[in-house]
């Protein structure tokens, strides 16, 4: 099964609706998504601070910021390197 990188941290009412995106597509068998808490990393506070929740392909490096819907994870997952 496929899998994205979520960024993600706690209080982010926009990432609450786009866990529950994923949630709906990893019900489906079609994702799996791995929350990674932006607050444990100053590096990722910094990246991601002002542009979380986050989806990251870990195959093609592409990432997809807020706002998104199910159609462009899906694509996202379907991007590769070459």
């Amino acid at each position: 099964m496929p899998e994205l990188l979520f960024y993600t941290t706690e209080g982010c009412h926009l990432c609450e609706y786009a866990e529950a995106m994923l949630d709906d597509l990893a019900r489906s068998g079609k994702i799996r998504a791995r929350p990674v808490d932006i607050s444990e990393s100053e590096e990722l506070v910094e990246r991601y601070g002002l542009t979380i929740p986050v989806l990251r392909n870990p195959r093609s490096g592409r990432e997809l910021n807020w706002p998104f819907n199910t159609e462009q994870i899906i694509e996202l997952l379907q991007t590769d390197t070459g």
